[in-house]
């Protein structure tokens, strides 16, 4: 059996080489002319669109080195995790070595390191001026915050802000959405700083059974936004307030007129029968207010009273809220933080008719228009330590907790009885 070989083609002769080559030098020619036209075009367009686009100044971020270390027994690992441990230990004294030592070498947990530019202290411990230990659980897509410091000689420097959006960086190319964390009382102030919050919006279902629950920690966690540049948000929110400016100004007539200044009698001179509103209608009848878009209702909402009592909701609303963060960091806290989970505990509500807990205490406050006054707020912890009391008998730890919240109130709410028991 033979096989038929494939007929090829003939060579073109040299006629044929000459009009191939010919077409090809027009293709190209116009191929070129296409091109530089285009180049043209798109130039004359990036001009245009680099002139819309603010420059933004150097990121001081890409100064800073940083790297994200693991256990993979690799020697300059080992070294930095070795860091890192003698960092944690020095500057989170309460907390056991053995512990310490235990997660920042655990395999499942990972830490971001800021080092020093020094060449003289690299794989040193000096090496490491900051570090976060945590854990992801991609398929849930959160994690959870173990240790978090800066070294003593580094410190009020910007490092700890720096090194938790940093690590919020990171976090977003590992599909994170949440970070989680448990917060002694001297770190609530910190995380809150770095955008985490008491209130856990994060279905319980995701972390529960995967995280450990800490004695005296107050869970607090932040959203990780996927689109938002967390080393940029200084020059970012000062974009938007430039943009908002420059459309306020196109907008605006105020700038455009320039007004005579108010005569000296100008008060006097204003007619109003409604004393009321007089600092409205005063203001409504300065040149240029009404042109500027301003109505007598708007100038009512604010100024005079309506200002005044919105000043002073808001100041009793800081004054609630303090109050019951105050309560939340205290240790014997923790069986208030939260309400009664009722799937669990069947018969809660055939003891307590009107359950109360710190968490909804919180809410209230901030949503600003439940509590009038202290009294009330008062009166809500007094209800929720009575509640403990009464469906807890006497020689459990959760009554033990009621009497020490009781005398904690005590001095919280300090009461003057000669003047009919009203708060300082």
């Amino acid at each position: 059996m033979t096989l038929s070989k494939k007929k090829r083609k003939a060579p073109p002769t040299s006629e044929e080489d000459e009009r191939i080559e010919q077409q090809q030098e027009q293709l190209d020619e116009s191929k070129s002319v296409e091109s530089s036209s285009s180049d043209n075009e798109n130039t004359e367009d990036d001009i245009e669109e680099a002139n819309d686009v603010p420059t933004l100044p150097p990121n001081e971020y890409d100064s800073i080195k940083r790297i994200i270390v693991r256990n993979d027994n690799k020697r300059e690992s080992l070294i930095r995790l070795i860091g890192l441990k003698s960092l944690f230990a020095k500057q989170l004294p309460k907390m056991p070595k053995e512990y310490i030592a235990r997660l920042v070498f655990d395999r499942r947990h990972k830490s971001l390191a800021l080092l020093s530019d020094d060449p003289n202290k690299k794989y040193t411990d000096e090496e490491i001026i900051g570090g976060i230990c945590y854990r992801s659980y991609p398929e849930m897509r959160f994690a959870e915050i173990a240790f978090c410091a800066v070294s003593a000689s580094q410190q009020v420097k910007g490092y700890g802000t720096k090194l938790m959006n940093l690590l919020k960086m990171h976090a977003v190319t590992e599909g994170i959405e949440y970070m989680i964390t448990y917060a002694d009382n001297y770190a609530i102030g910190y995380f809150k700083k770095q955008g985490f919050t008491k209130a856990v919006q994060m279905p319980k279902a995701r972390y529960q059974g995967l995280i450990k629950d800490y004695d005296g920690g107050t869970i607090m966690e932040c959203y990780i936004h996927p689109s938002i540049n967390f080393t940029r948000i200084p020059e970012v929110v000062a974009a938007q307030k430039e943009f908002i400016l420059e459309r306020v100004k196109s907008t605006s007539k105020s700038d455009k007129i320039v007004y005579p200044p108010l005569p000296s009698d100008f008060s006097r001179k204003v007619e109003n029968n409604n004393s009321k509103y007089s600092s409205a209608h005063r203001a409504l009848a300065i040149p240029g207010v009404k042109e500027a878009g301003w109505t007598l209702s708007d100038l009512i909402t604010s100024t005079g009273g309506f200002k005044d009592s919105d000043q002073r909701k808001d100041l009793l609303k800081k004054e609630l809220l303090t109050l019951v963060q105050k309560v939340q960091e205290k240790q014997f806290s923790w069986c208030f933080r939260e309400a009664v989970d009722t799937t669990e505990v069947t018969d809660y509500l055939e003891t307590i008719k009107d359950p109360i807990d710190l968490r909804t205490m919180e809410r209230r406050v901030r949503k600003g228009d439940h509590y009038k006054s202290k009294h009330q707020l008062y009166a809500d912890m007094m209800k929720m330590v009575n509640n403990c009391k009464i469906y807890n008998g006497a020689g459990s730890s959760y009554y033990g907790c009621a009497v020490d919240l009781e005398k904690f109130l005590s001095t919280l709410f300090p009461m003057k009885l000669e003047e009919g028991g009203s708060f300082d």
